[in-house]
């Protein structure tokens, strides 16, 4: 996680540390202790000077940037934690964990206030649209649309049953999944039409099991798509300036109302 306002990045890993570095000096400034075992992501709060973690001790750790002090630790997971998004409204934190189940965090009262439990996977890819009041959770049995601040169940979005490492949004609705074979699918976030699948660049050398895409995000523009994977390569994806809509058709047929499924 890097922040908007300070010249900082966090990082965790297996080893149990949370670690700041300065990017103007390119070394650790700082060590957050206080996780039980492996810590598998992290997120930056946009206005407050916290940052929080989570991984294997199925809590989430608030920490003081400045002091390295922990504020709280949120439990009530069940099991590993993969995924967090932090906000400057409420819910200010949102979880998602294997357990199957997404927590919304009160973070003045340091307590969840909703627990969503609509699927019926573990919970891996997370995202916040960046424009509406709306996050997106991703599991092996579907992406689901949540809306804020309460966590109204919006919609599915069918994946075919793929297991989803990490979800991405841009400003444009175009909301990417990867799958942990390798496969990057595009829906459009209002309807949830899959309107392109592509699969990843194989690293010259690499197995053929480590097609995995671990994280991404799109950059600030919204137009490069950035991918971490397991053949231990940061891959930038670009829009395809030469697609028409002869090369890429759109065959969108919308359900008819009332066929939807609301689980």
């Amino acid at each position: 996680a890097i922040s908007d306002r300070h010249p900082y990045m966090f990082t965790v890993g297996e080893d149990k540390m949370v670690k700041c570095w300065d990017l103007e000096q390119n070394k650790v400034i700082r060590h957050y202790h206080g996780h039980l075992s492996g810590v598998y992501t992290c997120a930056m709060h946009p206005t407050l000077d916290i940052v929080c973690t989570a991984g294997r001790d199925s809590a989430v750790r608030v920490w003081d940037i400045r002091s390295k002090a922990q504020i709280f630790c949120l439990a009530g997971h069940k099991e590993t934690i993969g995924s967090l998004a932090t906000q400057a409204v409420d819910p200010q934190i949102i979880s998602g964990s294997h357990d199957t189940t997404c927590r919304l965090w009160d973070l003045a009262a340091g307590k969840s206030y909703a627990t969503l439990t609509h699927h019926k996977k573990g919970i891996r890819g997370l995202c916040l649209h960046p424009s509406k009041y709306l996050f997106a959770t991703g599991a092996a049995d579907h992406i689901k649309q949540w809306k804020c601040p309460e966590g109204t169940f919006m919609k599915n979005v069918d994946c075919n049953h793929t297991i989803i490492n990490c979800l991405a949004v841009n400003h444009d609705d175009v909301m990417v999944a990867a799958t942990d074979s390798g496969q990057f699918h595009y829906f459009d976030w209002k309807t949830g039409y899959n309107f392109h699948t592509e699969g990843t660049r194989v690293q010259p050398g690499s197995l053929e099991a480590e097609a995995a895409i671990y994280a991404m995000t799109f950059d600030k523009t919204g137009t490069r798509l950035i991918s971490c994977e397991a053949d231990k390569t940061i891959k930038i994806w670009k829009e395809d300036e030469d697609a028409t809509p002869q090369t890429h058709p759109v065959d969108y047929k919308p359900a008819a109302p009332g066929s939807e499924k609301r689980w």
